[in-house]
């Protein structure tokens, strides 16, 4: 493959599930008893955040800023590396918005083979997401709802997030983009229908259903949730006391007030009806409690 056109994105907003796909595809993929834990999943995957790349990009000195638009430069530099970094399509994780910063496509076209677009739904995303960011749930919600949200990391790289509906309306009417929707509810009730419809008619391979049986049962939630426990996981941020923590649909319920529900509701209702119009009728019952 001449061209750098070779990067499959496995985009998500946080905590949406994006580590349980990364780990479903490198079970599948690899030859069995070969796929990594949770902490080596770079040697299937790979991110757009990592800081090899960034300084590789950099003349090979390490990469640190605290300006966007110096990241944004070397952003590109470091993506045309990454896509590089493998002879074929291959798979790399992002949290950012497909969009424009700077003049420049936080996405390239140019290193851009395809994307495959995790969602979750807000309400049960908004207690994960405050336990991920290390705060209280309002917090976090302000966060989902800031059209502008970023976070920087200590070398000096930055996730564009913006809202969690901004991010999920960009990247699933992004123009020209071959791309793949699984929502994490369907891969939590069906998941072999689920990653049917990917690997089949999305990545045109011929489903093994052996090993797709394999890949599901390996990565359950408590099977990574005990590798969490058992081996600690690394790209838990600091103070986080477990990535792994729920894992399941319907704790909204427990965990947020109607008054929280009702502002991810109002704020997200076209999202919401376009993508979990089941959900629209439990949760303005919910949020009417106030």
């Amino acid at each position: 493959m001449s061209n750098l056109q070779r990067i499959i994105w496995l985009a998500s907003y946080p905590k949406s599930g994006n580590t349980w796909m990364r780990s479903l595809l490198a079970h599948y993929f690899m030859p069995k008893g070969q796929a990594p834990d949770i902490n080596n999943l770079r040697q299937f995957t790979t991110g757009d955040i990592r800081k090899d790349f960034f300084a590789r990009a950099n003349g090979g000195t390490p990469f640190v800023t605290d300006s966007v638009e110096d990241w944004m430069q070397m952003r590109t530099k470091a993506l045309r590396l990454i896509a590089a970094s493998k002879p074929n399509h291959h798979f790399v994780k992002t949290h950012c918005q497909a969009i424009r910063l700077f003049d420049q496509d936080v996405i390239p076209p140019e290193v851009t083979a395809a994307a495959i677009y995790v969602m979750r739904n807000p309400f049960d995303l908004a207690p994960s997401f405050a336990r991920h960011q290390r705060c209280d749930l309002d917090t976090a919600i302000d966060m989902m709802l800031n059209p502008e949200m970023m976070t920087k990391f200590d070398q000096g790289i930055f996730e564009f997030l913006g809202s969690w509906g901004n991010h999920l309306s960009v990247w699933t009417q992004a123009p020209g983009l071959p791309l793949h929707v699984v929502r994490y509810e369907d891969l939590l009730t069906k998941p072999g229908p689920t990653m049917r419809a990917l690997l089949g008619k999305f990545l045109k391979v011929d489903v093994d259903s052996k090993k797709l049986a394999y890949a599901i049962k390996s990565t359950s939630f408590d099977a990574m949730k005990k590798q969490e426990e058992t081996l600690g996981f690394g790209e838990r941020p600091p103070g986080m006391e477990a990535f792994f923590a729920k894992g399941r649909a319907g704790v909204w319920r427990d965990d947020l007030t109607p008054a929280q529900v009702g502002r991810l509701r109002e704020a997200f209702l076209p999202v919401l009806e376009q993508w979990y119009p089941e959900m629209l009728k439990d949760t303005a019952e919910f949020a009417a409690q106030t």
